[in-house]
């Protein structure tokens, strides 16, 4: 009995120092990379977003367990702002964007929740690019307003029902009351410890650049905050794709696609691909040498794919 109580009390100091150390960590992160964008307000949640250049706007979704700075980091902001107005947005709950616990923030949410704040922001009809999950926030964008939206550019995005080995890791940090608890002690060590492991598989069949290892916070993704938008975006992808899958063929704005072929992460050729031949009439930018991160990897075909979507001339590296 009492080797059973000590040793209860060694696991309540030991999961009573690691929410110490997380809450000290999420502190120390937060001052090391302040918010250096700006602040909207809208349907309760304060939006953060960059904004950079002038021009016809382009909005910037990231993805899952990412913010503003991946595409920062990757030079798709600055490159796109010598011809664009660039808003980039953290998605609730995601780098200094809220996430109100009122609302179930699947796609069609966000999506409405981007429409109404490009509204207050006077950016009309954009070009709209989404990366990985950001792709599904775009694509409902799409289909709920479709005269809101220039067009997509959709990168290495998931669309259709798939079974991701992932989700169980991730998904029950979004149970209530044990969520809460592992939370703010156990996912953020253990998603730290694996955080080597996750970057080599996303950028992979690419190194992970030096740079991103470098300068990508990756504590802000790891608060725990954060990691419920993780949590619950793991949850909400079979349901959010179920129901979107079957609306895509009616997508009405031009559509360009852009993917790696060697995705570790998301398969190229069981969305993308398939996601092309229900729609003909989109354009596929397939990356031969990069994976999951293209936008780091082949940022001048991304940029080809914006630059097709905003209105230029079909360019030369396009895959039918």
């Amino acid at each position: 009995m009492r080797g059973t109580r000590t040793a209860g009390l060694v696991a309540a100091a030991g999961l009573a120092g690691a929410a110490a150390f997380v809450n000290a960590k999420a502190s120390r992160v937060e001052r090391l990379f302040p918010a250096t964008g700006r602040f909207v307000d809208v349907d309760g949640v304060r939006l953060h977003y960059a904004e950079q250049g002038e021009g016809p706007p382009l909005v910037l979704l990231h993805g899952l367990g990412s913010m503003i700075e991946d595409f920062r980091l990757s030079g798709l902001i600055d490159q796109a702002a010598q011809r664009f107005r660039v808003i980039a947005f953290d998605r609730p709950g995601y780098g200094y964007s809220t996430r109100p616990r009122n609302v179930r923030w699947g796609p069609i949410a966000q999506a409405r929740l981007v429409r109404n704040a490009l509204q207050t922001l006077n950016a009309v009809r954009p070009v709209v690019l989404g990366h990985s999950w950001g792709c599904l926030v775009a694509s409902a964008l799409a289909l709920e307003s479709p005269a809101a939206v220039r067009s997509v550019v959709l990168v290495s995005g998931l669309y259709f029902p798939t079974v991701r080995l992932d989700a169980p890791m991730i998904a029950p940090s979004a149970i209530p009351l044990l969520g809460t608890f592992m939370r703010h002690t156990l996912s953020p060590l253990v998603g730290r410890a694996l955080w080597p492991a996750w970057s080599k598989m996303i950028f992979a069949p690419d190194r992970v650049p030096a740079y991103f290892s470098r300068r990508f916070p990756a504590w802000m993704t790891l608060r725990p905050e954060t990691l419920r938008a993780v949590a619950e975006e793991s949850v909400y992808t079979l349901p959010a794709t179920l129901r979107l899958a079957a609306r895509l063929p009616r997508l009405t704005v031009p559509v360009a696609l852009v993917a790696g072929s060697g995705d570790r992460y998301v398969s190229a050729r069981a969305h993308s691909g398939r996601l092309k031949s229900m729609l003909p009439s989109a354009r596929l930018f397939l990356s031969q040498h990069s994976g999951h991160m293209v936008h780091h990897s082949d940022l001048p075909l991304v940029m080809q794919a914006v630059e097709m979507a905003a209105g230029e001339s079909t360019p030369a590296r396009v895959a039918h």
